[in-house]
């Protein structure tokens, strides 16, 4: 038996299910912000917890079940899910649909893959009721102190969520909220994960660079911690470099070491990226940064593969003399800023495509601008980001921006420097690497893949087009070799 009464009907503003760390941290972020909150938890314990625990916070209307908890929504009814994706959503979902009424509205606000948020969306609009993909960052900080959030769903229900969502999403520097109606049915969801995709990149390639300084330098985590936080004052300026820096310079209590060394190197992931790059194959976009980041943490993961290759790999390189600590420093912050450009770059990419695709009406400037507080991947950049969208709103490639063009080009001799120093020394950077041939091959002239076209059309005969005539063509290769056009 709950030690709480049951809620009265039609109270609460606003209802979260789901009181694990997440959920209860937005419901007491909405409790904070004067919002009634009911809340319900699948155990009642968590619910009970959270009442003792943070009672205080504000109003909260808990629930022992879900027939108490959706009548004491105000109508339109509007109910928070915060549970795990898949299955879980999915009961969750049908439980709360089979309650409602026609005009109310379910949010998931965990990170579930777009298209099953466009599949239960669209099963939902034929019951009359909105369903909500809610993208959520900033993790258990931002949930209770201000995320940066992106809702998808129809422009009515934000009419409904939007005051509240707005009023506990993190503030900018100018005032604005960080959260923004995204598009209709899974465009919040899929910018969600494709932020997560440039988490990845960002999280790598920061890697990388510590690693540079660890093995190429010698240098110490807390010395390398110095670096990153002297870095956070310019340009990486961002919450991940802060971070670092704050995570190098920690000491492990039982051990005394550096807290980075006595961590087992194997990372850890949880789908996000591989969404992302999947749908980026799909789509036909290229997001090597994101891709190589990802698959870095699977590499990482691959311990027979690891254990053998320590074994019987020789690595062949070359011990290279650095003359220069401090310039070499300078290059890898150069680098890194480069690359960092390159994997927003690529995201930015990939969400115009599932825009396109999907018939969203996506603002990649509002993107930006709402992932500039509350969000894992705040950076200083951003604010650049969307005056380069409100410059051209359909700038084709983000890094073909003046301001951004200008940038990178300062980075260049710097990054390559770095790639090469990593390649002869035998060093692992692949979103180092990837990013630059990405840059290489968008400026190119002329790319190799003539040569691939004329070998699918030897073995397969799926034709080519000239770069002196219009149409399409084809060679008769077991024949005469002559050309022939194609219909």
């Amino acid at each position: 038996m709950a030690s709480f009464a049951p809620s009265p009907a039609d109270v609460a503003d606003i209802g979260v299910t789901g009181m694990a760390v997440m959920g209860s941290n937005l419901a007491r972020n909405l409790a904070r912000n004067g919002f009634k909150v009911a809340i319900h938890n699948r155990s009642v314990g968590k619910t009970e917890k959270v009442i003792a625990d943070h009672g205080s916070d504000g109003e909260f209307y808990p629930s022992e079940s879900m027939s108490d908890f959706v009548a004491s929504l105000q109508k339109p009814r509007v109910a928070i899910i915060m549970v795990k994706a898949g299955g879980p959503t999915d009961a969750v979902v049908d439980e709360l649909s089979s309650l409602m009424e026609e005009g109310d509205i379910i949010v998931d606000a965990g990170n579930a893959l777009f298209t099953d948020t466009r599949r239960r969306e669209a099963a939902l609009r034929e019951q009359g009721l909105h369903f909500v993909g809610a993208g959520v960052s900033g993790g258990e900080e931002g949930a209770l102190n201000g995320p940066s959030i992106m809702p998808g769903g129809t422009k009515a229900s934000y009419d409904r969520l939007g005051p509240m969502f707005e009023k506990i999403s993190a503030e900018a520097e100018d005032g604005l909220p960080c959260c923004t109606h995204v598009g209709a049915d899974g465009a919040g969801h899929f910018v969600k994960m494709v932020h997560n995709g440039i988490e990845y990149a960002d999280m790598q390639v920061i890697s990388e660079a510590y690693d540079m300084m660890s093995k190429a330098l010698g240098m110490e985590a807390s010395a390398i911690g110095d670096v990153f936080a002297d870095w956070n004052k310019g340009d990486l300026e961002s919450f991940l470099i802060e971070i670092t820096a704050e995570v190098l310079h920690h000491t492990d209590a039982t051990s005394g070491k550096p807290f980075v060394d006595v961590i087992l190197d194997q990372a850890a992931q949880k789908g996000t990226g591989a969404w992302t790059v999947q749908t980026a194959l799909d789509l036909g976009v290229p997001v090597t940064g994101i891709a190589e980041a990802t698959f870095a943490r699977s590499t990482s993961g691959s311990v027979p593969q690891r254990e053998a290759g320590r074994r019987t790999l020789s690595a062949e390189a070359q011990t290279l003399e650095i003359a220069d600590p401090a310039q070499f420093i300078d290059d890898l912050q150069k680098a890194l800023y480069a690359a960092k450009l390159v994997s927003y770059s690529q995201g930015f990419d990939e969400i115009a495509a599932g825009a396109e695709e999907y018939g969203w009406d996506i603002d990649l400037g509002a993107m930006a601008r709402i992932w500039r507080e509350g969000c894992i991947i705040r950076a200083r950049f951003l604010d650049r980001i969307t005056e380069a969208y409100g410059r051209d709103a359909k700038l084709p490639l983000l890094l073909s921006d003046e301001y951004f063009s200008s940038e990178i080009a300062k980075c260049i001799p710097a990054w390559r420097r770095v790639v090469a120093f990593a390649a002869a020394s035998g060093y692992p950077v692949p979103v180092f690497a990837s990013t630059l041939s990405y840059y290489d091959a968008v400026r190119a002239e002329r790319l190799p893949a003539a040569l691939v076209q004329a070998q699918r059309d030897y073995f397969g005969a799926h034709t080519y087009q000239r770069v002196d005539a219009a149409g399409t063509f084809h060679v008769e290769w077991s024949e005469d070799r002559r050309e022939t056009e194609q219909d």
